[in-house]
């Protein structure tokens, strides 16, 4: 939704101007959102979230009564989300670990590897027969998969079926495979597949992809003899920031997941959601520091820009966003800027033309020290935002 909640909303205007910009997290509208999420799916269903949607531990712990786990993609993460959530599981994914990142987890007892190649899994097998003789690591194997043309159509970002980085090529498939049963990787034990191939798909596009991804899974353990009693299928739940009110439709995803799961009895599934799970909760709230005519079109600059918020430029869209009057009086001997046309540009402090952080927003009658909540900042946010560039004070976090 756009427009923020009422503890949102007052606290936006409680704050004084130097403890703006700020980051003013609902955890409330976040748990009954997860909890809503959870209840729409299946008991095969396992629930991890990708901590790189938002680490920040608040939101961490308030997701977990909610999901079965946690999604990590480096070291840092690694490290970072073991501390804010211990003792609960993790599974490390992500391209290019290092043998430190790798040795790292094997210390801290994590058993689910997502593995992207082939020197990889050496890589992980070496490493485990010495930190972790007792134990069989799991393994998930990524692979980039090839569907149909038309299964990623409408993805906002495509990490597979087309060549990327990410993942083993799935030619590889069967010689890797071979190397599990024919006993050469004593270490690990095959559990599964994963494939996270797209972001900002909808859920029957969703839908698409995990029926696809399984068939594949399901011929390849045929074709060895084996039984594979895990497939996960990512996450990229779609979130549309030019349709604020329009989520991801849980219900029907849960629904065909639940009928997956019936025609394959035993398999466990597993999604990865960042973004779909915590953006709805984090607003962005600043203020207008002055507004100003330039060929025609006027322009509110506020404080903070996109070293703070980055997802309105790395995404190319504008932020949805609320203006909240100023409580009066003005606590200043000059006259305040104000608008004179009805649609006006929030720009940030950076010298730089990009930072925009929402266009032609109907904001009639702004002026200088009013409030403006930018939605949908809980995900993707200060968290992957270049906070240094021109050394501007950071934001504040309010945890609600």
């Amino acid at each position: 939704m756009t427009d923020p909640t009422s503890v949102v909303r007052d606290r936006a205007l409680d704050l004084a101007s130097d403890e703006l910009p700020a980051y003013i997290y609902d955890l409330t509208a976040l748990s009954t959102h997860a909890a809503a999420v959870r209840a729409a799916l299946p008991r095969q269903v396992e629930l991890y979230y990708a901590a790189k949607a938002n680490p920040e531990p608040e939101i961490l712990a308030a997701l977990g009564p909610y999901v079965d786990g946690y999604e990590v993609s480096s070291g840092g993460e690694l490290a970072h989300v073991s501390k804010a959530v211990a003792g609960r599981p993790l599974a490390f994914g992500g391209p290019g670990k290092t043998p430190d990142e790798i040795a790292a987890a094997l210390e801290l007892g994590v058993e689910r590897f997502h593995v992207e190649s082939t020197y990889e899994l050496g890589m992980l097998a070496s490493l485990a027969a010495r930190i972790a003789p007792r134990t069989r690591i799991g393994v998930l194997l990524r692979f980039n998969l090839a569907l149909d043309s038309g299964s990623l159509s409408g993805s906002s970002l495509a990490m597979g079926g087309r060549p990327t980085p990410f993942g083993l090529d799935p030619q590889e498939a069967d010689a890797t495979v071979i190397r599990f049963t024919d006993g050469s990787l004593p270490q690990l034990r095959l559990l599964g597949v994963h494939a996270h191939l797209a972001s900002g798909l909808d859920a029957p596009r969703q839908l698409t992809v995990a029926r696809s991804v399984v068939a594949w899974s399901q011929a390849l353990a045929r074709r060895h003899g084996i039984r594979l009693a895990e497939v996960n299928v990512g996450g990229g739940m779609s979130v549309d920031y030019t349709a604020p009110d329009a989520h991801f439709d849980w219900a029907a995803y849960g629904e065909g997941l639940a009928q997956l799961c019936a025609r394959h009895p035993g398999l466990t599934l597993r999604i990865e959601p960042g973004r779909a799970l915590t953006a709805y909760c984090g607003w962005y709230a600043t203020e207008v520091l002055d507004v100003k005519q330039s060929h025609g079109e006027e322009f509110a600059v506020v404080r903070g820009g996109t070293h703070h918020l980055r997802t309105p430029a790395a995404k190319g869209h504008d932020q949805p966003c609320t203006v909240l009057p100023a409580r009066e009086p003005w606590p200043h001997p000059w006259p305040r800027s104000e608008a004179r046309q009805e649609r006006v540009t929030f720009a940030g402090q950076l010298c730089t033309p990009k930072d925009v952080l929402s266009r032609r927003v109907p904001a009639a009658g702004l002026r200088a020290g009013d409030r403006v909540v930018f939605a949908m900042a809980g995900a993707y946010a200060w968290n992957i935002s270049h906070h240094d560039f021109l050394m501007h004070p950071r934001p504040n976090f309010h945890f609600l």
